[in-house]
């Protein structure tokens, strides 16, 4: 039988709604997959045009298995209608999966708008996907998604280059996951390697020594200091005084004190009412920001505003508890100037920020409402 006498069999089945021809339309499609050379006779433009009806007729009604199985023999195949293709990775994980690992039709363009639509299990595979481009790293990158990165940095076959590996060992100092990937990488450096010793494990410390041959002395004398630095910190102010306002180097001394903290993960919620009490405004910014992984901008404008409720939706993203929360708005306002306001109902309403929700739904919520300030 020809391809075309077979393609007009296989869409007569696809016009039937019995389910029994919707599994004969199956096993033929399966049939047409493994024929020695079918893709050559299949990229025929009137062939081509056949196909697509009658994939997509399949796909608009179909089963879920029927769905699946199709999604696994098309997988491989270059034939197959990209519109199809696109279709199937748009599905439900287990269906999206084998499409979105193996297909030779899936472009850059395609993964990049899978990247901005899927859902996070989709946007995995992505970044589990064989040999993704720089285009693909960078967008990863850029979404910033911990469980997403976490792919990427397992992914040996990825494009990253050498600016891409110092981000991801950058962002291992917030989301622990990456650690173990990265120490394993084959386009880890020895000068990142010795970045990413100063916040791994004894385990990973002991490997990255044995890979690199590090000076493990050097770098824990090193890491000592910093905790023993940042947990000097400044000298503690006589009482509140407002401190919004800061040069050049002050501001670069404080967020270089933030970030030795967190690196050596002494960065605690509790550090905030510290801040405040020791009246400084712009390190509580710094390390709210740290902690929430939000802009330092951000937390400026939530408390410069006249919505309280957007601290409170900070401070409940980074784990403060809700009877501490007025405690820390009575500070902020102390150190700047009244700010944040909204009226003499404004402290109710921000202490209903702490809704029964967890930590990351607040984070959304303040990133949302975050930019339209």
């Amino acid at each position: 039988m020809s391809v075309a006498l077979s393609s007009e069999s296989l869409l007569d089945l696809a016009k039937s709604r019995a389910p029994a021809d919707r599994e004969r339309l199956l096993l033929a499609i399966a049939d047409l997959c493994d024929t020695p050379h079918a893709g050559e006779a299949m990229m025929a433009p009137q062939i081509q045009g056949l196909l697509s009806s009658i994939f997509m007729s399949l796909v608009v009604e179909a089963e879920r298995d029927i769905r699946q199985r199709l999604s696994e023999k098309l997988a491989g195949a270059d034939w197959a209608p990209p519109a199809l293709i696109n279709v199937l990775a748009l599905d439900e994980i287990e269906i999206a999966r084998p499409v979105i690992e193996k297909s030779p039709l899936l472009r850059d363009l395609d993964l990049v708008r899978l990247l901005v639509e899927a859902t996070i299990e989709h946007q995995v595979e992505i970044a589990r996907r064989p040999r993704i481009s720089q285009n693909i790293v960078s967008a990863i990158l850029h979404q910033g998604e911990p469980a997403v990165l976490t792919a990427l940095a397992a992914n040996d076959s990825a494009e990253l280059s050498p600016r891409d590996m110092a981000e991801l060992v950058e962002r291992s100092r917030q989301i622990a996951a990456l650690r173990q990937p990265l120490a394993r990488h084959p386009r880890l450096t020895s000068d990142l390697a010795e970045r990413l010793y100063l916040w791994v494990g004894q385990a990973l410390k002991k490997s990255l020594t044995d890979r690199f041959r590090l000076d493990s002395e050097a770098l824990d004398r090193a890491l000592a200091h910093s905790v023993a630095e940042a947990h000097a910190g400044a000298p503690r102010a006589s009482g509140p005084r407002m401190v919004k306002a800061r040069d050049g180097e002050r501001e670069e001394m404080e967020r270089r004190l933030i970030e030795k903290l967190h690196g050596a993960g002494q960065l605690r919620p509790g550090y905030l009412v510290r801040a405040l009490r020791e009246g400084r405004l712009t390190l509580f910014v710094t390390a709210l920001a740290m902690l929430g992984r939000f802009e330092a901008g951000q937390v400026q404008r939530a408390i410069d505003s006249d919505q309280p409720e957007l601290l409170g939706l900070a401070c409940a993203a980074v784990g403060i508890d809700r009877s501490v929360f007025p405690t820390i708005l009575e500070l902020v306002r102390d150190l700047n100037g009244g700010r944040p306001g909204g009226g003499p109902d404004s402290g109710r309403r921000a202490v209903g920020a702490f809704a029964p929700v967890s930590p990351s739904v607040a984070n959304a919520a303040f990133r949302q409402a975050a930019r339209t300030l």
